[in-house]
């Protein structure tokens, strides 16, 4: 069974810039778990058969449109139906003004009332991508996560093989590293893996012979990263003269992650490689597969092997 994350009500007002006009005594620390935000327009009618009380509710101008058209008794019976399911917490959009009805009917069921100046729309916009991001299923994997020419490098392999050396090397180059040692990975759509570092080794690496460096202090700001997309996934081994490594490019090679294929290449390590030019034009020849672009196969071509690439 797929684990249930969830997060604090604080921390959702503190993202969102969200102001206070009803909080039970342990409202803040109440939690959500789903990442669907629903705008309660048949729950205002009556209508219940399908209603998700794990679902933060959100208001704007129609709902209070509706509501005002309502006489005050039938006013507040709907919103007290509402709010008896206890949704995890409403936010009014547009800073709008708040029916008396309606502050009563969350005192009465302890739901949090929240305000935001955002537009409806914009706030839900927000608010999901905010929740996709905190609720995603999520592994933790041992490598390192760089981003190098926009490209999202999760270099996986055996402990010593040299994936932080080749990430300070890269770093030196004008790339950025995002995390060492722990990668969190996150399925934050259907299509998008992001990686980050855990909150207490951000920043951090570790160097055989070194110790533990801060990159940011060392290498300034523009050397780290919080999060980035994962777009490809280097495998580095020893180099084992047996086996036989791919030298065209013609096969693509995938790593299943949390579900989601990401690209995969396996790179022999051995003295004299030079491991960060080599992620370089990687992280290029991905950028221009992703485009449309690969040279592999327009060599096939000039050849007039075409009958031989893989489709």
């Amino acid at each position: 069974m797929e684990k249930q994350y969830s997060v604090t009500i604080s921390k959702i007002m503190e993202e969102l810039s969200l102001t206070v006009v009803y909080m039970p005594d342990d409202g803040q620390e109440r939690t959500v778990v789903s990442s669907e935000v629903s705008r309660p327009g048949l729950g205002l009618s009556g209508f219940f058969e399908y209603f998700d009380n794990t679902r933060a509710q959100v208001m704007g101008q129609s709902e209070l449109s509706y509501l005002e058209e309502l006489s005050p008794d039938v006013r507040a019976k709907r919103l007290r139906e509402f709010l008896s399911h206890k949704p995890p917490l409403l936010v009014i959009c547009r800073s709008m003004e708040i029916p008396s009805e309606l502050l009563a009917a969350c005192e009465e069921y302890e739901v949090p009332l929240l305000q935001s100046a955002e537009t409806t729309s914009g706030l839900m916009a927000a608010l999901i991508a905010f929740l996709n991001v905190q609720l995603a299923p999520r592994i933790t994997r041992h490598g390192v996560l760089v981003e190098a020419y926009g490209e999202g490098i999760l270099l996986v392999g055996d402990s010593g093989v040299g994936k932080s050396e080749t990430a300070i090397e890269l770093v030196k180059r004008g790339h950025r590293l995002i995390a060492d040692d722990a990668v969190e990975i996150r399925r934050v759509s259907s299509k998008t893996l992001v990686g980050s570092a855990p909150d207490n080794i951000r920043h951090f690496i570790e160097l055989r012979g070194i110790g533990i460096v801060n990159v940011r202090r060392i290498f300034g700001m523009g050397a780290v990263k919080v999060t980035e997309k994962i777009d490809m996934v280097i495998q580095m081994e020893q180099w084992n003269k047996d086996k036989q490594y791919d030298r065209m490019g013609l096969e693509n090679q995938y790593m299943d992650i949390l579900g989601i294929q990401i690209p995969m290449l396996t790179i022999p390590v051995k003295p004299g490689r030079n491991l960060a030019i080599i992620i370089e034009v990687a992280a290029m020849n991905n950028r221009q597969k992703k485009m449309g672009y690969n040279a592999a196969q327009e060599l096939m071509q000039n050849l007039g092997m075409t009958e031989d690439i893989p489709m």
